[in-house]
């Protein structure tokens, strides 16, 4: 079997119903508007206004914070600039105010329409802090993904069952999670990008969730996931997608496009 036949022969021998992927399902505001376009900088898309008012909120808030009491602001932020080995990843959410200063710089570069959608908007408010502190990533929808993989994914959607309910998430995010339910330790997830010990990382954190989310791995599946980052990152996706299946996902916010709800952002909170 070629790699495509293979997927798809995989989806209707085993009844898939649910499949969960890690890049975009759906497209920017450019993509499906039809409005005449003033520009980016003037652009009158009411999900791209709504964004964009969110942001300067944001941003004027902080200013107020700062013309407020400019000695105290600039000593939270040396405070937030410190970098501390035993400090929590959670320690501060990434929209709370002191902002970051990397944070601060891409909500000026602000929200672009042809490139980003509105669900990147609200994981940059929730999660990328963490990201970039944890894992040295950003996240953009198609930042994270090749043109091609995208193509050969809607071209591979010709061949799946059209019953096949599709859904997006992403693995750093369910990390994320899993460490602020404390199924996983701040060392665990470390070790996973030690290229000394990650091997023996990945064993040890799908131990850590077969025990804690009542999940079974067969020995064949564990050495697979061990040895294959691919691997273990759709073990990742996998267990988002028992949290989709038991209804423990985070709502997310309408942003007035009818596909938001693709985006799955798991919550263990309950399994522990």
């Amino acid at each position: 079997l070629t790699k495509d036949e293979a997927i798809t022969s995989w989806v209707e021998g085993s009844s898939t119903k649910k499949l969960i992927v890690d890049f975009p399902l759906t497209k920017p505001p450019c993509e499906t508007c039809d409005l005449v376009c003033p520009g980016t900088e003037l652009c009158h898309h009411p999900v791209v206004n709504n964004i964009n008012s969110r942001i300067n909120s944001i941003l004027n808030e902080d200013i107020k914070r700062f013309k407020e009491n400019p000695k105290r602001y600039e000593q939270e932020r040396n405070e937030n600039d410190l970098t501390a080995v035993n400090r929590s990843i959670l320690h501060k959410e990434t929209l709370h105010h002191i902002l970051s200063k990397s944070f601060k710089r891409k909500l000026k570069k602000g929200f672009i329409p042809y490139w980003n959608r509105p669900v990147d908007f609200w994981i940059w408010l929730n999660y990328y802090d963490q990201m970039l502190e944890r894992f040295k990533v950003t996240y953009d929808s198609f930042g994270n993904v090749s043109i091609m993989l995208l193509h050969k994914f809607h071209y591979l959607l010709r061949h799946l069952p059209r019953d096949l309910q599709i859904y997006e998430s992403n693995t750093y995010i369910a990390l994320i999670e899993l460490y602020r339910s404390k199924i996983l330790t701040k060392k665990q997830i470390d070790e996973l990008f030690d290229m000394n010990v990650s091997t023996l990382g990945r064993v040890r954190v799908a131990k850590a969730i077969e025990q804690k989310l009542n999940v079974f791995i067969y020995s064949k599946d564990l050495e697979l996931i061990s040895k294959h980052p691919k691997a273990f990152d759709s073990f990742l996706l996998a267990v988002t997608g028992q949290s989709l299946i038991l209804n423990k996902t985070k709502k997310l916010p309408d942003f007035g496009v009818k596909d938001d709800s693709r985006f799955v952002i798991p919550d263990f909170s309950e399994n522990t």
